[in-house]
C-alpha cells in the first residue's frame, strides 16, 4: 500500500553539482582538479558537474560513492530528483491524459 504524494514540490531539487560543491568538496578539501584526478576523470567533467551543467551518470555515481563512501543510489537518486522536477516545469497537456481504471 502507499499514499500518493499530491503536494506539488514548489522549490527546484537540490542539483548533485551543487552538493559536491557546497558540501563534499569543502568538507574533503579538494578542488575541481583535485576530484577529477581521484576519481580519473578530466577536469571540464567536473567543472561541468559542479556547474550544474551535466547530470550524474551511472558510471559517475559509482566513482563518487566509492570516493566518498555512500552509494550510487544516492547520486542517482538526487539526479532523478532534478530531472522530474525539471520535466514537470516544462511538460504540457498532461492532465489531458485520463488515467486509466482497474477493470
Amino acid at each position: 500500500m502507499s499514499i500518493p504524494n499530491t503536494i506539488k514540490r514548489q522549490a527546484r531539487p537540490t542539483h548533485p553539482g551543487e552538493m559536491l560543491r557546497e558540501d563534499f568538496l569543502p568538507d574533503f578539501k579538494l578542488t575541481v582538479s583535485g576530484l577529477a584526478m581521484a576519481l580519473g576523470v578530466s577536469r571540464q567533467t567536473i567543472n561541468e558537474l559542479v556547474h550544474e551543467r551535466r547530470a550524474v551518470s551511472p558510471e559517475m555515481a559509482i566513482r563518487l560513492s566509492r570516493l566518498f563512501g555512500n552509494t550510487p543510489e544516492f547520486w542517482l537518486n538526487a539526479q532523478r530528483a532534478v530531472d522530474l522536477w525539471d520535466a514537470n516545469q516544462t511538460i504540457t497537456n498532461v492532465e489531458k491524459i485520463t488515467p486509466l481504471k482497474f477493470a
